[in-house]
């Protein structure tokens, strides 16, 4: 026997803290096009998004120290 579960699918948290960023095409000094995420300063979820691009630069930039020194955290000692 199956088990009935109901619940209200109205009010999701999971998918409040997924909001999805507008994101403008620009061109770079080297003339490539990169997505820049922007936001609305008169949102009602403007914290919650300044968050999310704060959480997204800063995993961007661990990847590319891990990439560029071998350590995501710092930089190593200079000679």
């Amino acid at each position: 026997m199956a088990k009935v579960i109901i619940k209200d699918l109205s009010k999701s948290t999971a998918a409040a803290g997924r909001r999805v960023l507008r994101e403008k095409r620009v061109v770079n000094a080297e003339g490539k096009i990169v997505k820049i995420p922007t936001i609305d300063s008169n949102s009602s979820h403007f914290s919650a998004d300044l968050l999310q691009v704060f959480r997204k630069n800063v995993a961007k930039a661990r990847r590319e120290n891990k990439q560029r020194f071998g350590s995501p955290d710092r930089v190593g000692q200079k000679a």
